[in-house]
């Protein structure tokens, strides 16, 4: 009997270590095992927001696990940047991030606390939101040109409204005025966009750079008059809308976008998880539909993980150069 107890005993003990030994593959085979946690360095309600939470819903479909989405708005997008370049690289805390948080944050900040390349894993881009030009009605401007010219019989006298200091609607309107040779123009700037439109509606400022999603109701209504697109091509929602560079402003690009983000050093097979729940979501055509009510210009084909990380590290160089350009700094 006490060899056989023995025996059973040392039996459980290779049993024991068998799965001590397997047990994390499997774990980790079976990723993701819990909810994920998608930060949005941003509040509730805006176009960040929007997308998280339309591609949270449908990758959690695919993956068989909810996207919680959490919004850690501050400093410009930094802080909740700052939260998932610092969380375990485990595939269950991924970053909304945008032009802002990725590119030109980096440059912008004399303290910045990430890292945007080294710190991160890029999984997708969803596509570039174009900023667009837009000025009062009554201002006597029909394009870029027009508005040159009037800003230049008239310095000082005009001004332009941005979303506040450093975001990208200021830097379109200071690589304007740069790009421009040189605009006396007053800048304005507001507690996000909501107000600033509301400014440009009533004519209390001139004109402003706005994302499409937010300023394309005011010019299918009449209150704002479409001046330039400042994409690199012609949003498909406004297809005769030329470009800033089209018109004459040569170097001139201005837009926004949107890319999902993991921890550096998460394990390749999650990357690789995560990367394809994504294209599978941006092929969905409801997807597409409702970034495009947003704004957004879709990437299409979905860029593969060689081809975001490429689009990530042109895009803060990029913004970089337009920070130098306009010489904003924030302290």
């Amino acid at each position: 009997m006490r060899s056989r107890f023995q025996t059973m005993l040392a039996a459980a003990g290779c049993l024991t270590a068998i799965l001590a030994t397997f047990l994390p593959a499997f774990a980790q085979d079976r990723y993701p095992a819990k909810p994920i946690r998608v930060v949005v360095p941003f509040a509730v309600g805006g176009a960040t927001d929007i997308m998280a939470r339309i591609m949270g819903q449908k990758m959690g479909e695919i993956l068989g696990q909810t996207f919680v989405v959490d919004n850690r708005a501050g400093a410009g997008g930094n802080v909740g940047s700052d939260i998932v370049a610092k969380a375990a690289p485990d595939g269950y805390t991924l970053l909304m991030a945008t032009a802002s948080t990725h590119g030109a944050n980096p440059a912008l900040y004399a303290k910045f606390p990430y890292h945007p390349v080294n710190d991160f894993v890029p999984l997708g881009v969803l596509g570039i939101n174009p900023a667009v030009l837009g000025a009062h009605p009554s201002l006597a401007v029909t394009d870029v040109k027009s508005l040159i010219a009037l800003v230049r019989a008239n310095p000082g006298k005009y001004s332009y409204g941005s979303g506040g200091v450093g975001s990208i609607l200021h830097l379109c309107g200071e690589q304007f005025n740069v790009r421009a040779g040189g605009l006396d123009i007053v800048h304005v700037p507001y507690r996000g966009s909501a107000p600033m439109i509301n400014d440009l509606t009533s004519g209390q400022i001139a004109v402003a750079f706005d994302v499409l999603a937010t300023i394309l109701p005011q010019i299918q209504a009449g209150t704002v008059r479409a001046l330039a697109n400042g994409g690199p091509e012609r949003p498909s929602q406004l297809p005769d809308l030329a470009t800033v560079a089209e018109q004459g402003v040569t170097g001139f690009v201005c837009y926004s976008w949107g890319m999902i983000l993991a921890p550096a050093k998460t394990p390749a097979p999650i990357v690789a998880t995560l990367h394809q729940a994504l294209v599978r979501a941006m092929s969905d055509a409801d997807v597409q539909k409702r970034l495009r009510e947003i704004g957004m210009e879709i990437l299409l084909p979905p860029r593969t993980l060689d081809q975001t990380a490429d689009f990530l590290k042109t895009e803060v160089a990029r913004w970089a150069d337009i920070v130098k350009a306009t010489g904003v700094r924030i302290d």
